[in-house]
């Protein structure tokens, strides 16, 4: 969520400060339209927002609501990413991803989550991590694992069957470049390790910088597992081919946005060696919702 708000932010420039907002029993449960309109009846730390008024707030995240609102109601404009569980007119604009099926005078949906990934990171990223791909013979096959969610698990057989399609792409002759998250565990990082000594692995400080920038910008595909709608948000901004890994379980919501993702042309889903390419033109979510808040700043800034 954090990841969300600041993308948005950073896309629509100016000076920008983040505030954590420690709601107040009961609005930590409460639908937030509904909560007092004093800011400090409804956070534990009302001092973290006071001084002068920003002339945008974007929020995320149901406990932020009531503190947005109470914002909106000073004067400043109000702008809430994913579903905000109260109703959209609550707010200036309501930014959800389009799996939520949100509709609305004031709703901006989006494709894909709203992220940080921008042309000008992965130039850079390019620029810094490319020396350490050029020696790797190609294709090069970036691989974003995540694991166990709440819609989703990631067994010790699901880790080794993932293993046995991963080691089928090495013997292709491609490179595979590998990250493993929390979610993904212990035991199957170290299964995963094990069954592919020859990647290049990263699962935490202990291996190095985190290069998620340079297995985003480089690659020339990109495997991820579907447990994370962030992760693959941000894979199919670079116009990478890329492959969906679907893990057991899941959500209608996830659903959704998966079958959206295919739909569109971004991603496919993950079927073993050897990987089909394509192209396509990635989305421009983040940037456009941008520009559709820009538009909203510039006439009430007129207007005052």
């Amino acid at each position: 969520m954090r990841g969300q708000a600041l993308g948005l932010a950073e896309a629509i420039g100016g000076k920008i400060e983040e505030r954590t907002v420690v709601a107040k029993a009961p609005w930590r449960w409460l639908p937030g339209h509904l909560a007092p309109k004093r800011m400090a009846w409804v956070v534990a730390n009302p001092g973290e927002f006071a001084g002068p008024l920003p002339h945008l707030v974007i929020s995320c995240g149901r406990r932020s609501v009531p503190t947005a609102l109470a914002l909106r109601r000073a004067g400043v404009l109000a702008v809430h990413v994913q579903d905000p569980q109260v109703p959209p007119s609550a707010f200036d604009l309501v930014v959800p991803p389009r799996h939520d099926s949100l509709s609305g005078m004031n709703v901006f949906p989006t494709a894909v989550a709203i992220h940080r990934v921008t042309p000008e990171k992965l130039a850079a990223a390019r620029a810094e991590w490319g020396p350490q791909f050029t020696a790797k013979p190609r294709p090069w096959i970036a691989v974003l694992i995540g694991g166990k969610s709440r819609a989703y698990s990631f067994s010790e057989a699901d880790a080794q069957a993932l293993a046995t399609q991963l080691q089928a792409l090495q013997q292709t002759g491609a490179s595979l470049f590998i990250t493993t998250s929390r979610r993904t565990g212990e035991a199957n990082t170290k299964l995963l390790r094990e069954a592919l000594p020859d990647a290049y692995f990263w699962s935490g400080e202990a291996d190095g910088p985190n290069p998620l920038m340079g297995l985003l910008a480089l690659p020339d595909h990109i495997v991820a597992t579907c447990d994370s709608a962030s992760m693959l948000s941000e894979a199919v901004s670079t116009g990478t081919p890329v492959h969906v890994v679907e893990l057991p379980g899941g959500r209608k919501r996830f659903r959704r946005f998966l079958d959206g993702l295919y739909q569109d042309g971004y991603a496919r889903r993950f079927t073993g060696a050897p990987l089909p390419g394509w192209q396509y033109t990635p989305p421009t979510d983040t940037a456009d919702a941008a520009e559709a808040i820009r538009r909203l700043l510039t006439a009430r800034l007129s207007a005052s």
